[in-house]
């Protein structure tokens, strides 16, 4: 198929599924045309690439997880590294949400030492 219809049963722009091929995500078949001609177990396989990425993870990690994604919930089998590959990525999350929550109480305190309690109450 066509990276048209491959973006149009998949619901993902042409722009990224160029971009998912640039990254190694996936493969075509260029045709004497330049076409990229993709194969039907393409559409499962960006919509693997997608459910891994709508859950936050980075574009490195979904193609070391890919592999292991058996569906587009993403349901996955335990392969290598699975599980210190996903614990590395909740700590990265643990220490951004903690630096989140640090910037937060840094901009709190500014605005109660500035006078604007009520900013203060309506921002908790």
């Amino acid at each position: 198929m066509l990276i048209g219809e491959l973006s149009e049963r998949t619901g993902v722009s042409t722009r990224l599924l160029r971009y998912y091929e640039q990254q190694g995500l996936l493969q075509s078949v260029r045709t004497a045309n330049g076409y990229r001609h993709y194969a039907p177990e393409d559409i499962e396989k960006v919509r693997r690439i997608r459910a891994l990425l709508n859950v936050g993870l980075p574009l490195r990690t979904v193609e070391l997880l890919l592999p292991c994604v058996v569906d587009a919930t993403p349901r996955v089998d335990p392969c290598r590294n699975l599980v210190a590959t996903l614990r590395q990525e909740v700590d990265r999350l643990d220490e951004a949400s903690a630096e989140i929550d640090r910037c937060r109480s840094l901009i709190l305190d500014i605005l109660h030492r500035s006078g604007a309690n009520e900013l203060v109450g309506a921002a908790r």
